[in-house]
């Protein structure tokens, strides 16, 4: 059947029991399984022209498959979340790696023993190794602080190389920070991987898409309850109604095409966008991305390299490593890190979370508590960071709730 695209002027709301906002995988999944599970007759609204949300992936001018709002590698130990997505695709075994450029040199990324030999060389890492392995033991991650409470001048001697090779310049460039500014108790996480494990990721189930996150999505959302209306901005959909005219008076009714909408609402984007701003806009970090295509087969020796102490952007992706994909060309992804300033031409991709700004964020979540039906989910909506497999998790506990 294919995914039932709808323009919004056309669609009779009477016969709309549900709507999502958003098409990215708390969208995608809550849409799905109020649709399949709750038999509900399910509206979604995009604002992109396309659906995927940040996962959406095409193929380029090179027909290179390329993730056009950053790399998304999946991975979790989440087994009904794995379980789920693969319900719409097959999938191809892949294991992330991550380099560190040190000054043109790479480092395994978490730093680990096998960073500990190319950066202190062999005789004295197997000494460092061995200090590690006695006093943490073997194969578990060890964060910074944890190495710096030892007391132990080697120990802290490799607590700062990672911290002023690994962490510290990456850090200033991801967020905007100075060294004084970036948070202690995020730099107290940074972990030393006692192991010759290089892979980015342990988790138990890790793969990509065999044919992309594009058609995963198609997938996901062709079923005969669902319409998707594409180019469609929530603050166009919805007409709020407020308790009073104060402005922390709480919502007292959603409307949709001058009526009451009393249908479960699971809204994806920005809250602070659907109320116009009122209270001025959360900060967010966004991300440009700048690609280039090179007549050779790879070039570069894993699928991402941070550059941790040089170069103006965080990283470079080659997508055929995460994809799979043979081809003469290929196709790398620079990443610049900037703050969020205009909704209109950026995208907001991490929350800066801190105290300030979750008690800014809390201010709008407030105003729709009042409203039993309306539930924020997501990344931007919960102003939180998660990973696909969280949000896919936290889509179905929902959809369990509503539906049962």
């Amino acid at each position: 059947m294919g995914v039932q695209y709808c323009d919004f002027k056309d669609v009779d709301i009477d016969e709309v029991d549900a709507l999502v906002v958003g098409s990215g995988f708390a969208g995608g999944v809550m849409a799905r399984e109020l649709a399949e599970r709750g038999g509900k007759r399910v509206l979604v609204v995009e604002k992109r022209p396309h659906i995927g949300g940040n996962m959406y992936d095409e193929a380029d001018e090179a027909g290179i498959l390329v993730h056009r709002y950053g790399p998304h590698i999946f991975h979790t130990n989440d087994e009904r979340a794995f379980d789920y997505v693969r319900r719409f695709t097959e999938w191809r075994d892949y294991q992330h790696e991550v380099l560190a450029d040190w000054y043109g040199t790479y480092l395994p990324v978490p730093f680990n023993k096998n960073s500990m030999e190319i950066a202190f060389g062999e005789e004295k890492a197997a000494r460092l190794t061995e200090k590690l392995v006695d006093t943490f033991g073997d194969e578990r991650k060890v964060t910074i602080t944890e190495l710096r409470a030892q007391d132990d001048p080697e120990l802290s001697e490799i607590a700062d190389f990672v911290y002023k090779n690994v962490f510290l310049y990456y850090t200033q460039k991801q967020w905007g920070l100075t060294p004084e500014e970036v948070d202690p108790s995020v730099t107290a996480r940074v972990p030393v991987f006692v192991s010759r494990d290089n892979r980015y990721f342990q988790d138990a189930f890790q793969g990509m898409p065999l044919h992309g996150y594009t058609p995963l999505f198609e997938r996901m959302l062709d079923h005969e309850n669902i319409q998707v209306c594409l180019g469609v901005e929530a603050e166009s959909v919805f007409d709020l109604e407020f308790e009073s005219d104060d402005e922390d008076a709480p919502l007292s009714a959603i409307n949709v095409k001058d009526r009451p909408f009393t249908g479960p609402i699971v809204y994806t984007g920005p809250l602070d966008e659907l109320f116009l701003s009122r209270f001025g806009r959360l900060p967010y970090r966004s991300l440009d991305f700048v690609y280039e295509t090179h007549d050779a087969d790879r070039v570069l020796p894993c699928g991402t390299v941070n550059f941790t102490v040089t170069e103006d952007y965080t990283r470079i992706t080659e997508f055929k490593y995460l994809t799979g994909q043979e081809a003469d060309k290929t196709t790398i992804m620079k990443e610049y890190s900037h703050s969020y300033d205009d909704p209109k031409t950026q995208t907001p991709y991490y929350a800066i979370i801190n105290d300030e700004n979750a008690a800014h964020y809390e201010r709008y979540r407030a105003l729709t508590k009042s409203l039993p039906n309306f539930h924020p989910l997501g990344r931007l909506a919960e102003y939180r960071y998660y990973n696909m497999d969280v949000i896919i998790g936290r889509a179905l506990a929902l959809a369990d709730e509503l539906v049962g």
